[in-house]
């Protein structure tokens, strides 16, 4: 069934457009109100947000939803997305709504989803939902005697910080460490410096005053030169970059050499698995993740299991196969020992074990692999279109495959969350890929223009 609202990562789009005003946030919150209604007790809901300027209509126009089928609704603010998953938990509520976007511009805004579980929901629950915001409400509408209430929540961010802090090892310190932590104007600017200096760091915390319009704009994960300037400037020990929601990290090294998600989840397994930790003796991660990763993973013992590109489905694999790590190459690492959903942060924590009981530096232990060159573009295409089904694209991408001939892969996939087709191609010979990326880049383009 084709999805309507919903994509990879919930609902998401240009704030006050399409799928993105305040009515379709408040039939959101109506469908997923009588979704969730089981039983006879008060149900509450947990909504929380970034820093979008466009979270001030979203807002209220969910708490509308769901107070107007007799659900409670508690506010937590600005939160990062991993905080509302675990506060829903905590709180014993029926769901959890983050309005957030994550890593794109202020303009954009979206909707995430968490059952009573703290998970994000299954593609059927999803289009459950969509049907239902499409059906009408008037027959579920409660008497104004039943009406939901709204509170906001003013511990929120302390009960996060504590979470958060338990997951760091009892017997280890921050102390000595300078860390600059770039928290992208988003959800994590309280957060994060927070509970790292209270762990004993020196922190410098930059991206950290947001105005409803700066958020991701040329600092966090998606533009990880500015981590890489201050750890050098300020002579610092490690870099952490947060995305707007805090839901995933990019790691910088003391040299300002950029450390991505799949150098990260290697330096966690290796940990792991030699304290014993590291359940079934695999790592759940995307058909993105480079093959030197899978490789060194190998090396060590360890099988590496491939998803569709989505921090929801490598969750779902690792539910099912009863793992306690995985990750997106993009930096959403998931520790299901802790969280049930990526956290920025508590992956950070764990790099920061490891960085203390090694007592060495950043560059060493998280390069543990070399990465085989990988190259990906992505191409912007009308709404509505599907280039993927052209036959002259199909083609493009049959040649490029026959010109790696076994040594190497190419990765065609559209954007869940915007309109582009994201054009990966990896291999030994780094001239070769770049040529097959561009190929097919540029026959997308000529049939989108």
């Amino acid at each position: 069934m084709a999805r309507k609202y919903f994509g990879t990562d919930g609902i998401r789009g240009t704030a006050n457009e399409g799928n993105m005003t305040a009515e379709v946030a408040m039939r959101v919150g109506m469908a997923a109100a009588k979704h969730f209604t089981r039983g006879d007790h008060q149900h509450r809901v947990v909504i929380g947000k970034d820093t979008r300027l466009s979270g001030y209509m979203l807002e209220p126009a969910l708490a509308s939803g769901f107070i107007s089928l007799g659900m409670d609704v508690i506010m937590v603010g600005p939160m990062p997305t991993p905080a509302v998953a675990m506060l829903t938990r905590s709180l014993r509520a029926d769901l959890g709504v983050m309005i957030t976007a994550s890593h794109n511009p202020f303009q954009d805004n979206g909707l995430k989803l968490f059952g009573p579980d703290g998970y994000k929901l299954s593609d059927e629950i999803e289009l459950e939902i969509e049907r239902r915001m499409d059906n009408g409400y008037a027959d579920h509408l409660v008497p104004s005697a039943k009406l939901g209430r709204a509170q906001r929540l003013k511990n929120a961010v302390g009960r996060y910080m504590e979470f958060a802090k338990n997951t760091f090892p009892k017997h280890l310190r921050l102390d000595g460490l300078k860390i600059v932590v770039d928290c992208a104007n988003g959800a994590a600017y309280r957060t994060a410096p927070s509970v790292l200096w209270e762990l004993g760091a020196e922190v410098v915390a930059i991206g950290v005053s947001p105005n409803g319009r700066n958020i991701n704009d040329k600092c966090g994960s998606t533009y990880p030169e500015l981590i890489c300037e201050n750890v050098l400037l300020h002579n610092a020990d490690i870099g952490i970059a947060l995305d707007g929601d805090a839901d995933r990290l990019i790691i910088c090294d003391e040299k300002g050499q950029i450390i991505d998600g799949d150098q990260l989840m290697a330096t966690v397994a290796n940990y792991m698995k030699n304290t014993g930790k590291l359940n079934g003796d695999a790592v759940v991660t995307t058909i993105m993740s480079n093959i030197g990763l899978e490789k060194y993973l190998e090396s060590i013992g360890i099988e590496l299991i491939r998803t569709q590109v989505g921090d929801r489905y490598v969750v779902e694999a690792m539910r099912e196969k009863k793992l306690n790590l995985g990750g997106e190459q993009s930096g959403h690492i998931v520790l299901s020992d802790f969280a049930t959903t990526g956290d920025g942060l508590i992956a950070a924590l764990q790099i920061l074990s490891v960085l203390v009981t090694s007592g060495k530096p950043v560059s060493e232990i998280c390069s543990l692999f070399t990465p085989y060159p990988q190259l990906l573009k992505n191409v912007r295409y009308a709404q509505g279109s599907d280039p993927l089904e052209q036959a002259r694209v199909k083609a493009a991408i049959l040649a490029g495959e026959n010109r790696l001939n076994g040594c190497g892969r190419v990765v065609i996939r559209k954007s869940g969350t915007e309109p582009l087709i994201r054009v990966m191609a990896e291999g030994q010979d780094d001239k070769l890929i770049t040529s097959v990326v561009n190929d097919i880049v540029a026959t997308v383009e000529e049939l989108s223009s």
